[in-house]
């Protein structure tokens, strides 16, 4: 009787504290910013079941006619005082995309010069467009690939878009992309794959259903860059954060954050609808590598590649170890982690646990893939090494790169990863005796004065844009182009049984920092 009446007030408990976090919630909704025409307009993307029956041209054909309607029906219906030149909706913004020579928000396929050599298929990230990755899709091309970089639905347009979308309908889209990939450069010309953070997750998503579905045609090579593989709690329980938006005057509620639309290949505001979808895939993504690594199915896995920053505010750069590589055959994979700056300048700022991520990191044992990490030369120094340990090895080699870590960054971000320092958008470096390609060169803003005053918030301004070490990436891509990795041969004690069983809570890392100290949650 005693064990009864415990469990009645612990749930009376439970409904109590829920009832009090919605309360709270929905009184801090009433107090946010106001929704814009972006935050109301729902695009009529193709949804999962119209996706797999659709061909690439009749997707460009929705494609162009959702853009059409975020013209008419947001663009050429704003008020005055929407009508401002920061605002990417407002048609004559200096970052208006339809302005510039190329949108870079819609999909875009690239043909090289002469017969194609493969095909390389680019997936984006959450809330972000086909933008993030369209040096690394010329580097494909300038190397005989096709290269095809598909909008995912919800992307590109208003960021309402994200409130009616499922991550099936990416899985989709992946699959019709691959389709016509396939169709462009059949086999056996290579086929590779190419995720951004949530794209990294369909990526491999799709190398796994591959396994499981003879249909689908397979990849030969994954490059992941900052990919999405851990969840957090929050994540597991957005879909809370939205109840109050099913009442009329608590719409905000759907959001996680409402702020200006000034980016003109990134939404600025994001829903609570995003955050539960990237959670569903990443649950699925990890379930689906347990089940068919306990099955013994995953050693025709294709090599995986992935650059990931030791310090992620977005995503958990330790569940990627722990939740895919963990898992992975000895197939020639490998993991390049970009370590913070340890320079005399920064070190004695840096938290605990930013100065020691790569130390808890760096495998202990032999393991199946190859772990490699760029670092500085010594404490004293802004020279840089590539420390590698190979497949099976505990003993690390260094090489000496030719790229030092500029003075000013101490890490780098989950943003800055797939961007040149040149990017004439997001670049810190951009060649500035030019007008701007894309309305302002938002990486060279460098900005001094009271808070409050920007549009932008200082972590829009500190938060680095582009990677120093762009070149680094690009050389080991096009090592995997010329020289596909394989196994080593070894027959790996690790690769004879199935990974480590860890279920992290940990995704939407894609939205919280590794860092325990830091509580707050904001988009990507």
């Amino acid at each position: 009787m005693a064990i009864k009446r415990g469990a009645k007030w612990l749930v009376v408990g439970v409904v109590v504290v829920g009832a009090a976090l919605l309360a709270l919630r929905s009184y801090r909704v009433l107090g946010g910013p106001a929704l814009q025409p972006w935050h109301t307009f729902v695009p009529a993307e193709l949804h999962e079941n119209d996706l797999d029956r659709s061909d690439w041209a009749r997707y460009l054909a929705q494609e162009g006619a959702i853009f059409e309607s975020v013209r008419t029906e947001v663009s050429q219906k704003l008020e005055p005082d929407e009508r401002a030149p920061i605002n990417r909706y407002f048609e004559d913004s200096p970052v208006y995309p339809a302005r510039f020579a190329q949108d870079w928000n819609r999909s875009y396929v690239m043909e090289p010069e002469g017969k194609p050599v493969g095909v390389v298929v680019l997936l984006h990230g959450l809330t972000d467009s086909p933008y993030s990755l369209r040096h690394i899709a010329k580097f494909y091309r300038d190397r005989g690939f096709v290269a095809i970089g598909v909008r995912l639905p919800g992307h590109g347009t208003v960021p309402a878009g994200l409130t009616d979308v499922r991550w099936e309908d990416w899985m989709a889209a992946t699959r019709l992309t691959v389709r016509e990939a396939r169709r462009r450069v059949p086999a056996p010309q290579p086929l590779h794959m190419i995720g951004f953070s949530n794209g990294g997750a369909l990526a491999m998503k799709y190398a796994l259903d591959a396994i499981e579905d003879p249909k689908l045609p397979r990849a030969d090579s994954i490059v992941l860059v900052a990919p999405m593989i851990g969840i957090t709690r929050f994540a597991r329980f957005a879909g809370l954060a939205g109840l109050p938006a099913l009442l009329p005057p608590f719409a905000n509620a759907a959001w996680l954050s409402i702020v200006p639309e000034f980016n003109p290949f990134k939404y600025n505001s994001f829903p609570v609808n995003g955050a539960r979808q990237s959670y569903r895939l990443t649950d699925a993504l990890q379930s689906q590598i347990e089940r068919l690594s306990r099955a013994g199915q995953l050693g025709t896995l294709p090599p995986v590649l992935t650059f990931q920053s030791v310090i992620d505010f977005t995503v958990s750069t330790a569940a990627i170890l722990t939740a895919l590589y963990s898992f992975l055959p000895d197939n020639g994979s490998e993991i390049v982690l970009f370590d913070v700056n340890r320079t005399v300048k920064f070190g004695p700022l840096m938290r605990p646990v930013a100065y020691v991520a790569l130390d808890r990191l760096t495998p202990t044992s032999p393991q199946t893939y190859r772990f490699t990490s760029i670092v500085n030369a010594s404490d004293d120094s802004d020279a840089t090494i590539e420390r590698s340990i190979a497949p099976g090895q505990l003993q690390a080699q260094d090489r000496p790169l030719k790229l030092p870590y500029p003075p000013g960054i101490f890490s780098l971000s989950h943003l800055a990863i797939p961007i040149p320092m040149d990017d004439p958008l997001y670049g810190i470096e951009p060649d500035l005796k030019v007008k701007p390609e894309f309305g302002f060169s938002l990486g060279a803003m460098g900005a001094r004065g009271e808070r409050g005053t920007l549009v932008v918030d200082q972590d829009f301004l500190t938060r680095l844009p582009s990677n120093p070490f762009f070149p680094y990436l690009l050389e080991r891509v096009d090592e995997g182009i010329r020289r596909p990795s394989g196994p080593t041969g070894r027959n790996l004690a690790a690769n004879a049984a199935p990974g480590i069983p860890v279920r992290l809570e940990a995704l939407l890392s894609t939205f919280l920092p590794d860092d325990p100290q830091s509580q707050r949650f904001s988009g990507p």
